[in-house]
């Protein structure tokens, strides 16, 4: 353990890796999450899915569930209260829907698993047993079920989370292609990925009045949760309430689905409190996941490994009338310089659960074709693959030409590089050996842009006894947002972690930014400093002419050892016990809404990485393992080192499992996920995971709040790309198509070193 410093008790604990202040309370089973919260006359539900892709409900025989003991009420759509569209994220400031059709409106089925009806019983066991009963009838209707056959009917959306769908810059990408001199031109291609967070999605809805709603929620976007449900349910936004302090995984994943209104809806119908907690094949159904892609990518390069050309295109898998596309050109408009660039991406429409957000969600399979793209061109040029990056770092943003706020790459690669041992790593495909093992060692560049989103706000209130509340309503899903925020707020006020506590995870607290796009923990810095500002402004009013602070202005004083000291001298300055009690106040409060986010607009801010790692590949079972990984990163300023590794840990396991093990299998004929269960879906387990090493630049962004960059997505890219280029490098095969199973090594794993395997499509 690291000894603590002798300073933290005088400016805080940034930097110090302090253990997750939410840990006790989880491990002594005192934290309630949604599915625990237990109001006066609960009531259980559960969903009857549909067994169609695509049609109209034409009956629903309900007669066998009724007459079942316990059993409250059946919701279908000719029952179900009255709902407006959820609005549509990114589209709507008020949005946090993936999918805005209507939920149990009317008798149209638009993907297989919808909620068709919805039992609500006494208790949980009832609620399955009736809904097994509940039998219904379909007018089947012809689907789009099939990827690979609707490709030539992609289109090009209007924008890409607001950006623009096609970039070119530099001239013909495709002529400087045809002429250069090296050139790598391949189809790299990923499946559907699910959610499997350890928290299943579950509610707890409960109607205190006839217009006043609170929910229990597992969600990780709290106040636009509010504002969807504002303008579904037509209520006003204070006559909602959203509490969610603890969520047991998020990933992207915890939004606003259709469960969330079916909770609310069969509580409204039942006249009770209903707890709503989908099964694990629920969470298949309803939930969606990350979309399957085919992607181009095609480089061209002089002989010293210089870009001539770039180029990134594609098509993802959406949901018929949804238009959220997985964004992975992102990673190709900032990392590599080019002469000339060109990217672009489609969405093929499909009759499929909406496909959502899922951990860095374009980035993740954006690099996987990108890294393993760059790596073949190295082979090619016989040349080092991360002196090659190196050959290729950007002076200025590639694509729009700004200046970068911090980039520190190339020293991420240096010291990764000189940690893992990289220059011990034979170039030569196929030359280690271990019996019957092949061993290669791979690398790869791990992405992610910075975001802060306005609007998020924070109130601080400091008590005559020195101790301190910051309140917000932000989220902690296991990331240790509760603990950083406490030490950033212990650093700012001077106090003791002790002395201060964080108050988040309800809506009836100042609204906080959504624990996604990894801008959580920069839009609350930014509110806590805001709010902070006005504080001292507040206690200096209140310090009077007896004050040895008399006549300070805010940028004359700064916080120590509990109170306000006259910057440049230790002794001038009074606690805060001290300037409270003179003004006979028993506390200070003041509230505050962050800077906009100016930097975003003026700066290219980006989170970077390498991935560095060294896997073993059976030449019998065509088994892979990863033996050993490094991650350095170059993220801004860390500020709990422990809360960090835990995330960019958590991101590379999370790589390991989408690059080898992770699939959804769907059948085009029915619409059907066939493998909804951990036990078929294959997430990576201890012994698919090595030790992981990571380390940090730990350099501060000058134009971020705290010096911050989010974290929580970056660890998953780059990592799949990594582990195919040591795939190659171990075997000399070059496999494109995820996930690398063991059928798809022992495909070519015979075929002379340099074969690739031909794509299935």
């Amino acid at each position: 353990m690291t000894p603590a410093n002798p300073a933290m008790r005088r400016f805080g604990t940034i930097g110090q890796p302090v253990s997750r202040l939410d840990g006790p309370l989880k491990v002594a089973g005192a934290a309630r999450f949604a599915a625990e919260v237990r109001p006066e006359r609960l009531a259980y539900a559960a969903i009857v899915p549909a067994a169609v892709a695509k049609g109209h409900v034409i009956a629903i025989d309900a007669a066998d569930a009724r007459a079942t003991r316990g059993v409250i009420a059946i919701m279908t759509h000719e029952n179900a209260p009255r709902m407006g569209r959820p609005p549509r994220f990114i589209e709507d400031p008020d949005g946090t829907a993936f999918d805005s059709s209507p939920v149990m409106q009317d008798n149209r089925v638009r993907w297989n698993g919808q909620a068709v009806a919805v039992v609500i019983a006494e208790n949980q066991d009832i609620a399955e047993h009736a809904a097994s009963l509940v039998r219904v009838s379909y007018s089947p209707e012809a689907a789009k079920l099939s990827f690979q056959a609707l490709l030539l009917s992609a289109r090009r959306p209007a924008s890409i989370l607001g950006q623009p769908t096609e970039v070119n810059a530099g001239g013909d990408a495709e002529q400087a292609l045809a002429s250069a001199r090296f050139t790598v031109d391949e189809i790299y291609t990923t499946p559907r990925y699910n959610h499997n967070a350890i928290e299943l999605h579950a509610l707890t809805a409960v109607w205190e009045a006839e217009d006043r709603l609170t929910l229990h929620d597992s969600t990780q976007m709290l106040a636009l949760t509010v504002s969807t449900l504002a303008r579904v349910l037509d209520l006003p936004k204070d006559h909602i309430r959203v509490l969610s302090p603890f969520v047991g995984g998020g990933f992207g994943g915890k939004g606003f689905f259709s469960h969330t209104l079916l909770a609310i809806a069969a509580a409204k119908l039942a006249g009770r409190p209903v707890r709503l907690v989908l099964s694990r094949e629920g969470v298949f159904r309803l939930i969606g996941g990350r979309a399957n892609s085919r992607q181009r990518v095609a480089l061209g390069a002089r002989s010293d490994g210089t870009l001539t050309a770039l180029i990134h295109t594609g098509a993802t898998g959406v949901m018929t009338g949804t238009i959220f596309p997985e964004q992975f050109t992102f990673p190709a408009r900032h990392l590599y310089a080019a002469d000339s660039l060109h990217l672009d991406q489609a969405i093929v429409e499909l009759d499929i659960p909406a496909n959502i957000a899922m951990r860095a969600p374009g980035e993740s399979i954006g690099s996987f074709a990108l890294e393993s793209a760059l790596d073949e061109l190295a082979a090619k040029l016989d040349l080092d693959p991360v002196e090659l990056r190196r050959r290729n770092e950007p002076q200025k943003d590639p694509t729009d030409g700004r200046a970068f706020s911090t980039r520190n790459i190339v020293e991420a690669y240096r010291r990764g590089a000189e940690r893992f041992g990289w220059s011990n790593r034979n170039p030569a495909p196929g030359t280690q050996r271990d019996g019957e093992w092949s061993i290669g060692q791979g690398v790869a560049t791990a992405y992610y842009p910075y975001y802060r989103f306005p609007g998020s706000a924070a109130r601080i209130r400091i008590t005559a006894d020195g101790r301190a509340v910051v309140q917000a309503a932000a989220h902690e899903m296991g990331m240790g947002t509760a603990t950083v925020q406490s030490q950033h707020a212990a650093q700012l006020l001077g106090l003791p972690l002790d002395r201060v506590t964080f108050e988040y995870g309800d809506t009836a607290l100042p609204p906080s930014a959504l624990a996604g796009g990894s801008t959580q923990t920069a839009s609350i810095a930014g509110a806590v400093i805001a709010a902070h500002e006005r504080l001292v402004e507040e206690l200096l009013r209140l310090a009077g002419n007896d004050s040895p602070l008399a006549g300070a202005g805010p940028k004359e004083v700064e916080t120590r050892n509990g109170g306000l000291f006259r910057k440049g001298d230790q002794e001038i300055g009074e606690s805060y016990e001290t300037i409270l009690r003179r003004a006979g106040r028993d506390h200070a409060e003041c509230e505050a809404v962050g800077t906009p986010p100016a930097e975003m607009m003026n700066y290219s801010m980006l989170s970077l990485g390498a991935q560095f790692c060294e896997v073993r590949v059976n030449d019998i079972t065509g088994e892979v393992r990863v033996a050993r990984w490094l991650g350095s990163f170059d993220t801004g300023r860390i500020l709990n080192p422990k809360t960090a590794a835990s995330q960019f840990r958590g991101g590379i396991i999370m790589g390991i499992g989408m690059a080898l093990t992770e699939e959804t299998l769907f059948d085009e004929r029915s619409g059907r996920i066939m493998n909804p269960s951990l036990a078929e879906y294959h997430l990576p387990v201890h012994l698919d995971v090595p030790q992981i090493d990571v380390i940090w630049t730990d350099i501060p962004d000058p134009q971020s709040p705290a010096g911050v960059h989010g974290i929580g997505e970056i660890g998953i890219t780059g990592c799949a790309g990594a582990i195919a280029n040591a795939i190659y490098n171990a075997t000399g095969t070059r496999i494109r198509e995820l996930p690398i199973t063991p059928d798809k090594v022992l495909a070519f794993t015979s075929q002379p070193y340099g074969q690739s395997r031909p794509l299935s499509s």
